[in-house]
């Protein structure tokens, strides 16, 4: 059996520092879901004072449990803390343990999967708006493991939204433009220009956001947002996807299935669509799905394995590196998910560690001005593929200042 030690070594350098964003600290964290207890709904997003739940799973790699704590920091719209003091909207303990976890069973790869649900009896949350949860080790929050972005709603305003191809001509075939409208009748929104914020996701990516709105028109206590030149996204292209839920079966878009010490996923080799027409069918817009059709729950019998990606590619891009990203990477840029060119075979390869089940992926190149990625250069644009949005709405409230969400609406394309 691969000893840990060699698969921690092949898995990439952790991040440092505290960041306000879904980030891993701890090379050894995989697979981390933060989705709707009970519900297959990865939007992070609970109504306030409701029986409503998050759940946040993760797995350790090796044998050994390890001691997690866990707060909550209120943060602001643009995800930057607030000033108030956790008691302000934290009641009862403003930190925790974490002390559902259970050993993995009949795996090559041995890990401890860790569970929370929140807010739980132990911690309540008092008002709406940004949170990051944060996850550290024996008591000390310098030394982090993971941060995870969840959203509190307090909803007062009624959002009636729509997305098309771009109204602008030069975007028509390539670009998708949302507008809507935010009904705020019986709630008091004195100044709609400075204290109304609006975030628009696709995908629940936050790396491409769309903010600064401000609405075109005020009538009626209704707020009309119809910049066609603002509220812009690339409609990119249906999500590639390999499925590994078994590993003794045969699995769509994997070629071969081998094992040493521990399992190896062939798939099959990619092409580049950044030219190709546009080909529709239903995916499930970045997501995996974790599951073993051999086991009996895959948070604790699913296997790892290493994962062979190959992207054909004669002519690879000048200075631009190559990655592969989704859900799985946070809709990151992760060093682990970086591709080496192979010229003897004509192809960019990468090998990833994964657990069982389906997975939805991109290959993209990184901005070498913003670092971002770009999914253009292999996937292609098109204004025609279906996507899923979300806008959020904050108000800053009248008397403690913090950006309340008061509206949140998911809608997908319907072409």
């Amino acid at each position: 059996m691969l000893c840990v030690s060699l698969i921690l070594h092949l898995i990439a350098i952790a991040q440092t520092g505290l960041v306000y964003d879904n980030m891993v600290y701890d090379s050894r964290v995989q697979t981390v879901l933060l989705s709707k207890a009970g519900v297959d709904d990865r939007y992070p997003i609970i109504t306030l004072n409701t029986a409503e739940q998050l759940e946040l799973g993760f797995d350790i790699l090796g044998n050994k449990n390890e001691y997690f704590q866990y707060t909550l920091i209120h943060c602001d719209a643009s995800w930057n803390p607030t000033p108030l003091n956790q008691n302000d909207y934290l009641r009862g303990v403003t930190f925790d343990n974490i002390n559902d976890f259970r050993y993995s069973t009949n795996t090559y790869v041995k890990y401890v999967h860790y569970s929370l649900l929140l807010p739980n009896d132990n911690m309540k949350i008092l008002i709406a708006g940004n949170y990051l949860l944060k996850v550290y080790r024996n008591f000390d929050e310098e030394d982090l493991i993971l941060t995870r972005r969840m959203l509190v709603l307090n909803n007062q305003v009624t959002i009636d939204a729509k997305v098309q191809p771009s109204t602008l001509a030069q975007y028509r075939f390539t670009k998708q433009e949302v507008t809507f409208n935010v009904g705020y009748k019986g709630f008091n929104i004195i100044n709609p220009f400075n204290d109304v914020k609006v975030q628009i996701m696709q995908n629940g990516r936050w790396d491409n956001t769309v903010t600064d709105l401000k609405p075109q028109f005020i009538q009626d206590n209704v707020l009309q947002y119809n910049n066609f030149e603002q509220a812009l996204f690339s409609g990119s292209n249906e999500f590639r996807f390999f499925d590994f839920r078994s590993i003794r079966l045969v699995s769509p878009n994997v070629r071969t299935k081998t094992f040493d010490s521990l399992y190896h996923i062939i798939l099959n080799t990619d092409e580049s669509r950044g030219s190709n027409q546009y080909v529709q069918y239903i995916d499930n817009n970045g997501r995996r799905l974790i599951a073993n059709r051999e086991g009996n729950d895959a948070r604790f019998d699913g296997d790892y394995a290493w994962v062979n990606f190959y992207l054909s590619v004669l002519t690879p891009p000048q200075d631009k590196e190559v990655y592969v990203f989704g859900e799985f990477s946070d809709w990151k840029l992760l060093p682990q998910y970086k591709m080496r060119y192979n010229k003897a075979r004509s192809r960019y390869d990468l090998e990833a560690l994964l657990k069982q089940g389906r997975y939805e992926y991109l290959y993209a190149v990184k901005d070498p001005e913003t670092g971002k990625p770009d999914e253009l250069y292999f996937e292609g644009g098109h204004a025609n593929t279906e996507n899923e949005y979300v806008i959020l709405i904050y108000h800053k409230h009248i008397q403690y200042k913090y950006d309340e969400l008061v509206g949140a609406k998911r809608f997908k394309t319907q072409f």
